[in-house]
């Protein structure tokens, strides 16, 4: 229902993560007998995870422990590790940047071209490890760098920036035709971000093989400060989620919807879920892994823009293996920063849910103090949910 901000000005509500809370039936399982495997293209993931395509969070080496635990990590063909032999070695320069000089730093190295004997490189390191070779690119540079990644053996490529539309308009370059793109290109193709029913359904249409939702609530991310766009996560993964549901009735094809950013804990994964997803990326989980190639670092995918940075440098610290992160034990933290795919499973459990499906029809409530309810210790401990 709209609500009036002003005199002939009307506003949907949009609701977070921290809005709503998640209802149990009159049924519970075993969360042992849960199923939450995720099918993109024709590829299965064990768990429904993705590590987004950041250079604080992606590296080969961290793709490769990715797949063993049975996600998908989505490698920047734009970033670092294409722009650099030593990616290593830039990576620590970034890390040791003084607070201050952080962004403009990071602005500085992506100055460098991008590569293609690294893009041929790194995917081709990828396929020799015998894991599936995900990558993302920008729109202007799909038809080069993604023709490029996908000749070298690139089995999934990621078709990404702050928003992808079918109508982009410019007058100083020619628009990416995504349905020509996805019908050429000859890999499946995710296609994000949008926080809109409409623009998902138009990309279902075009042929995404997923839809990425969220513009905005990742913790390295700007937009919503510098450019006052998006929405809350879970109204956006909702309307994504309506679209699919009418894409299917439409054509008979699932396309599945991943929720990316804005997710740091078990609670949010869940509820990403609850909402409508299929998947999650995440982005600053996954650097807090000491795997992660930022080593407790992270930065956003916009920091290096030229003359409009959308994203920051933040430590997000090392908290564990990546093993850990993902599949716990959750040992010395309280506060659902480990153990995230145990975490799903157990509110699987106890919303009485076998499937992803089922989760995705639970029922949900708007509760504001839901997240400091009876918290008072807690909060001003800075323990569990204090922190």
């Amino acid at each position: 229902m709209d609500i009036e901000v002003g005199r002939n000005r009307k506003a949907r509500y949009s609701f977070g993560f921290d809005d709503v809370a998640l209802i149990p039936g009159s049924r519970t399982v075993d969360p042992e007998d849960t199923d939450i495997r995720l099918n993109i293209g024709g590829f299965q993931l064990g768990i429904p995870f993705l590590a987004s395509a950041m250079d604080g969070c992606v590296d080969v080496r961290l793709a490769i422990e990715m797949h063993k635990l049975g996600g998908l990590a989505v490698l920047n063909l734009q970033g670092v590790q294409t722009r650099y032999d030593n990616a290593d070695d830039i990576l620590e320069q970034v890390r040791g940047a003084p607070k201050e000089d952080a962004t403009r730093f990071i602005q500085d190295i992506y100055m460098a071209p991008v590569k293609i004997h690294l893009i041929e490189k790194r995917v081709g390191e990828m396929k020799q490890a015998g894991i599936t070779a995900c990558a993302s690119v920008t729109p202007q540079y799909a038809k080069t760098y993604g023709k490029v990644a996908v000749d070298a053996g690139l089995d999934i490529l990621c078709l990404q920036s702050t928003v992808v539309s079918l109508e982009h308009q410019s007058s100083r370059f020619s628009s990416l035709n995504l349905t020509e793109f996805c019908e050429e290109i000859g890999v499946p193709v995710i296609i994000g971000n949008t926080v809109t029913y409409h623009v998902a359904l138009q990309q279902m249409r075009a042929g995404a093989a997923a839809i990425l939702v969220g513009i905005g609530p990742g913790a390295t991310c700007t937009t919503r400060g510098v450019l006052g766009v998006g929405s809350g996560q879970v109204t956006a993964t909702a309307d994504a989620a309506a679209a699919r549901a009418d894409y299917l009735k439409e054509t008979g094809r699932y396309v599945p919807v991943i929720t990316d950013g804005g997710i740091g804990k078990g609670g949010e994964v869940v509820k990403a879920f609850a909402a409508g997803a299929d998947g999650v990326m995440i982005g600053s989980p996954i650097a807090k892994a000491k795997e992660a190639p930022g080593k407790g670092f992270n930065w956003g995918m916009a920091t290096p823009h030229p003359t409009l940075p959308r994203g920051t440098r933040v430590e997000v610290g090392i908290l564990g293996p990546l093993s850990q992160i993902l599949l716990g034990p959750a040992t010395g933290r309280d506060d659902g920063a480990l153990n995230l795919v145990g975490a799903l499973r157990e509110a699987m459990g106890l919303l009485g849910c076998r499937t992803i499906g089922e989760l995705q029809k639970v029922e949900m409530v708007i509760a504001p103090s839901f997240m400091t309810e009876g918290k008072s210790f807690q909060l001003r401990q800075q323990v569990g949910m204090g922190r």
